[in-house]
């Protein structure tokens, strides 16, 4: 598929002190308001696992927060209150504010830690990788917040590019199509799964720092939306037949990250349950060996790569820009297995290299 690209004159065009000032407020509203929404709106409590000795309990109500924003962002968008093509005009100057936003809370974070628990890993370490796992401002937890932002932010930045292309063209390709689908599917199925983020590597062993934050507020909405800035201005049609092999690889990457990921989640809360028809399989009754996991260790990881190559697909062959994400993530993921499988040996020992031995591929069957 042929397709323009957003030039980078074009990007800095949309650079001015005025531009910055809006995009300043713009951020500030859509960050107060989802920060007002997850102190607000109700929620289910969940514990989460013990850090630093003490237990933690989130309050999950990002599929009620992210199910509000789409509406008021659509009625708007109906009624001429507020058009999302403002994210793309936006865009740049989003993107320098979000930055700006990123260190300010990055060192705001380690400030507060600093006073309390002092700085034994160094002033710089601990601004880039965190000294707190679960900060907490006004009873929100902060690291599960700016998932919410983060994600939320990347759906509105999509819609805005079927919004551009509409108001430019009077249509939508079947391209666009596509994608808005697949990314709102991905990000709604994220909501809908808020609770298994709880036991995430980034949840779990990571601190909240500059590292984190910079991924939730730059990173994902920012990078994450690659694929749709190529498809704005997409000027040959997606061949059918193309169509409905991309539709078939997001639906198998989608089957294999939510369904491994969803077994994992259902088999600690309950060893006893039921795997494709059968009792769930275990060693020592601790690391799962049915269904996915039996066949790879990592296969939630294989099915996500598998999820954003079907986003970079559907615009075509005529730019290796867009499939960077994929293959960034390709890269992240890998190196992640590599840091779990470390995680993992150290905490079962013995078990784990009976796991390995048992189930031993990574994230290629027969190949990794």
């Amino acid at each position: 598929m042929a397709v323009q690209a957003p030039e980078p004159y074009f990007l800095l065009s949309m650079l001015s002190a005025s531009t910055l000032v809006e995009a300043a407020v713009m951020m500030l509203v859509f960050f107060s308001a989802l920060f007002a929404g997850s102190v607000l709106l109700p929620g289910r409590q969940l514990a989460g696992s013990d850090l630093e000795g003490n237990s933690h309990t989130y309050k999950l109500n990002g599929l009620a927060l992210f199910l509000v924003t789409a509406i008021v962002a659509g009625v708007s968008q109906a009624f001429g209150w507020f058009s999302l093509s403002m994210l793309y005009t936006h865009f740049a100057a989003l993107f320098v504010v979000s930055n700006v936003f990123a260190f300010v809370l990055s060192g705001w974070l380690c400030y507060r830690a600093a006073r309390t628990r002092g700085t034994s890993q160094g002033i710089v370490r601990g601004f880039f990788f965190g000294l707190e796992y679960n900060p907490v401002w006004l009873g929100v937890d902060l690291k599960l917040f700016s998932y919410r932002p983060s994600l939320i932010a990347l759906a509105l930045f999509n819609a805005s590019f079927a919004v551009v292309q509409f108001e430019t063209y009077g249509s939508l390709t079947v391209a666009m199509v596509l994608y808005q689908v697949f990314t709102f599917l991905y990000v709604l199925n994220y909501f809908q799964f808020e609770h298994g983020m709880v036991y995430t590597w980034d949840m779990v062993s990571e601190r909240f720092g500059w590292m984190l934050v910079w991924g939730d507020y730059v990173l994902v909405p920012f990078f994450y939306c690659f694929a749709g800035w190529w498809l704005v201005h997409a000027s040959v049609p997606l061949p059918p037949a193309t169509a409905v092999m991309i539709v078939l690889l997001f639906a198998f990457g989608f089957w294999l990250f939510r369904g491994a990921n969803e077994q994992k989640h259902r088999f600690k809360r309950d060893p006893g349950i039921t795997i494709w028809g059968r009792p769930a399989r275990s060693l020592d009754g601790r690391l799962l060996v049915s269904g996915f996991w039996g066949i790879g260790r990592h296969l939630n990881y294989t099915g996500e790569i598998c999820i954003y190559l079907a986003f970079a697909l559907t615009t075509g062959l005529a730019s290796w820009v867009p499939y960077l994400l994929p293959a960034w993530l390709a890269g992240l993921l890998w190196h992640r297995s590599r840091r779990d499988e470390q995680r993992c040996s150290t905490k079962y020992g013995e078990l784990w290299g009976r796991y390995t031995q048992r189930v031993r591929y990574s994230m290629l069957p027969f190949v990794y």
